[in-house]
């Protein structure tokens, strides 16, 4: 059976690029990584990406877009097995990845605040879903204990984004979140997490922040 070849396409700061990179990693398999510039996509991007966005995988020049399914495709196809066993909990880290998903929807309007009072509610609304991940997190290292699943995948990017954004200021998200900053401490060090991105990523998330002109970019310029 020959080994299809698989071409990832990115974005160098696309959390969701990350997800896709990371399941490969952990599955031990080969990709080409090409990056494109999403302020000026090119027209084979788009004939590959109906929504325009990364990431979209290539499977011998076949087209898979939306990085939960490429996640799931990976999983399908390849060893070793990132979903639980178990029908139940299985369906449990679906809603979790869902879940990741809905952080990195409030981290944007985070950064994207155009003012104090909104900057400081969107970080209360980001410290609440802390608590609930503080709630539904064991003993670890991982979200399932011992074993690396796809919902380390998903949240490993979104927690990345904090190791710039804590710079910034202290707005209280971790006190009393023992779990939460093990966990975010354990999928710092996997290799396949730090591996996703560039080694210049923290200063590319940097200059990304600064160029919004919101109130988080108000804070990094002072």
């Amino acid at each position: 059976m020959n080994t299809p070849r698989l071409t990832l396409i990115s974005h160098a700061l696309c959390p969701y690029v990350q997800r896709a990179a990371i399941v490969l990693a952990e599955k031990g398999i080969a990709f080409e990584r090409r990056d494109i510039d999403l302020a000026n996509k090119p027209d084979w991007f788009l004939a590959v990406s109906p929504l325009g966005k990364t990431p979209v995988l290539l499977v011998d020049g076949e087209a898979i877009f939306e990085s939960a399914v490429i996640c799931e495709y990976l999983e399908d196809t390849a060893l070793p097995r990132l979903h639980p066993a178990n029908a139940l909990q299985r369906a449990r880290h679906r809603a979790w990845m869902e879940f990741g998903s809905t952080l990195l929807n409030l981290i944007g309007a985070f950064y994207n605040a155009p003012d104090e009072p909104a900057l400081l509610a969107r970080a209360a609304d980001i410290r609440a879903r802390f608590a609930q991940l503080e709630a539904a997190l064991g003993e670890g290292p991982f979200f399932a204990g011992e074993s690396f699943s796809i919902v380390d995948a998903v949240f490993g990017p979104a927690l990345r984004y904090f190791d710039v954004i804590d710079e910034v200021a202290d707005f209280g998200w971790w006190t009393g979140l023992p779990k939460l900053q093990a966990w975010r401490s354990a999928l710092a060090c996997r290799p396949s997490v730090a591996q996703a991105v560039r080694p210049d990523y923290a200063e590319s998330l940097r200059r990304f922040l600064r160029a919004r002109g919101t109130a988080l970019s108000g804070r990094m310029s002072s």
